[in-house]
């Protein structure tokens, strides 16, 4: 059983939330409170495996607490501000949720905590996050905040202090690390392929000699990425 609280600062989107709970037998809410420091004491006490966080509170915004508890147990923030999206992916929330809020949407993010607490006996080769439904990212360009879909990603490769995003109609430049864009993408539509690659797999047009063939461009596939690549690609063939 997966114990959870609910902060937001509003009743009426505790309301929904409790509702919502309640029809996953998975779940249990153990608090739902419009105050974020008496939440922030129950988070400390370890008597909560899941938080619904809103970001925008008078005492203390989801970001900050975020912050404070730092990783003590999983958070799917609620918000109606897209904006919040990246800082909250940034400090490794499980989802994020845009209101007003679908039980369905709700449901799959819960699939995804319940996804991440089951036993795993080892770790494989790259494959497809359980319940991944994102279907956008955003990144932080030099004078914005930028919304990019994911089906208009070709591939993305790391420079030096930054990464450069490749779509049909523009490169996106963005202070970002490899590792944190690979794990913010669903890993059954990217991989990995190379020290400065990441590749779209439905973007990809054909693989020959240990090259990959994304429209005009050729990515080399790395030697520490080449075994899991290929049986990625065979167990998707298979």
């Amino acid at each position: 059983m997966v114990r959870c609280i609910a902060v937001d600062d509003e009743p009426l989107a505790l309301d929904i939330i409790a509702d919502y709970v309640a029809k996953v037998p998975e779940l249990s809410l153990v608090a739902s409170t419009t105050n974020a420091i008496e939440a922030l004491a129950t988070v400390q006490n370890g008597e909560v495996d899941l938080i619904f966080l809103d970001v925008q509170m008078p005492e203390l915004t989801g970001i900050q607490f975020l912050k404070i508890i730092n990783g003590k147990c999983d958070v799917i923030l609620t918000t109606a501000y897209p904006q919040y999206a990246l800082d909250g992916y940034e400090l490794n929330v499980v989802d994020y949720l845009l209101k007003p809020i679908a039980f369905d949407r709700f449901y799959r993010s819960v699939q995804k905590v319940l996804a991440n607490k089951a036993p795993r006996s080892h770790q494989p080769a790259p494959q497809a996050k359980q319940s991944e439904t994102v279907d956008f990212i955003f990144v932080k360009t030099e004078h914005k905040i930028q919304r990019v879909d994911l089906d208009d990603i070709l591939y993305i490769e790391g420079l030096k202090d930054y990464i450069s995003i490749y779509t049909p109609s523009e490169r996106i430049v963005t202070l970002q690390n490899m590792k944190k864009m690979e794990d913010i993408l669903p890993a059954n539509r990217f991989v990995r392929v190379h020290r400065s690659y990441i590749v779209a797999l439905d973007k990809i047009v054909s693989i020959e000699r240990g090259r990959i063939f994304i429209e005009d461009k050729t990515i080399p596939v790395g030697d520490t990425y080449r075994d899991a690549f290929y049986k990625y690609i065979g167990d998707k063939n298979g």
